[in-house]
């Protein structure tokens, strides 16, 4: 087991929390209408704040996650999961309603996900109190959520190592540059890129400390001033389901990095926590631990 003590290190998840309605089909619809009858389906919390706050927390990383729900009996389940699993939060009440998504998945891990209501853009938390949350924690998470693109400029200003996560960033979309200016450390997937190397080189020419990029089943790669380019494959593993595999790769790489691992090592701490994800039905698998892990 590594030990270091940056795992000391205090770090806050700011939003993403979500209640997920999860249906399982042997293949995704192709655009015709059809009724389907009985399927696989679960109900359960979601989203990025959620996966990456929950796999730290396993990992025994101290964990703080500020995040949005409705007054409302998704908002409540989401509450009653934090508290089950003892994550450290502070929920924060959305006008508009708990966000909810609807996931289609096939048997191969793919998904079409529905995004049935929306967070707000905007959430009734201060500049002050954010600034203490800030001033009280080592490393930020500045998720790619709508209330939290306000927040950005304040982040970037912290002076402490920020973290984003930008998903399946198409490499133009205005929407995510707020969040690209905030971090030094960035996480995304080439789903939508056609070249993938080159957006990561240009991210890194504008001053980026690291930029990672994951490609599912096909691996990730990563690049970084003192490492230059690294490649890794995924790990073979059965896929029962894909939900929070990017955000369970997030942790684990960044568990790596609070204990200054050299790169290569969290990435391979990234893709089995990924690997561990997609064998679980769960969003964080019950078996993730620092141990196992490491």
């Amino acid at each position: 087991m590594y030990t270091n003590t940056n795992l000391r290190s205090r770090v806050l998840v700011l939003g993403g929390t979500t209640f997920d309605h999860i249906v399982y089909l042997d293949e995704l619809p192709k655009g015709n209408p059809v009724t389907i009858h009985q399927c696989r389906f679960q109900e359960t919390i979601g989203s990025t704040g959620t996966g990456k706050s929950w796999a730290l927390h396993k990992l025994g990383v101290q964990v703080h996650l500020i995040s949005a729900v409705g007054n409302d009996s998704w908002g409540q389940q989401i509450q009653t999961v934090l508290h089950k699993q003892g994550i450290s939060h502070e929920l924060i009440t959305d006008v508009t309603g708990t966000e909810r998504h609807i996931n289609l998945m096939d048997k191969y891990g793919k998904r079409i996900s529905i995004f049935v209501t929306t967070s707000s853009n905007s959430i009734n938390f201060s500049t002050q109190n954010l600034q203490a949350q800030l001033d009280d924690h080592d490393v930020i998470v500045l998720n790619i959520i709508g209330y939290c693109q306000p927040w950005a400029d304040q982040v970037k200003a912290c002076n402490k190592p920020v973290w984003t996560d930008l998903h399946d960033f198409d490499g133009s979309s205005s929407y995510h540059q707020p969040f690209i200016d905030a971090a030094q450390y960035i996480q995304l997937s080439s789903d939508n890129l056609s070249d993938y190397r080159s957006l990561m080189e240009n991210l890194m020419a504008t001053g980026k400390e690291l930029v990672v990029c994951t490609h599912a089943e096909k691996g990730v790669s990563a690049i970084s001033n003192t490492t230059g380019w690294i490649d890794l494959p995924a790990m073979e593993v059965p896929v029962v389901d894909s939900n929070g595999a990017g955000d369970n790769f997030f942790a684990g790489l960044l568990f790596g990095w609070l204990q200054q691992l050299p790169l290569v090592q969290c990435l391979q701490l990234g893709t089995k926590a990924a690997a561990l994800c997609v064998q679980s039905p769960q969003l964080v698998s019950a078996s993730l631990n620092e141990a196992l892990l490491t």
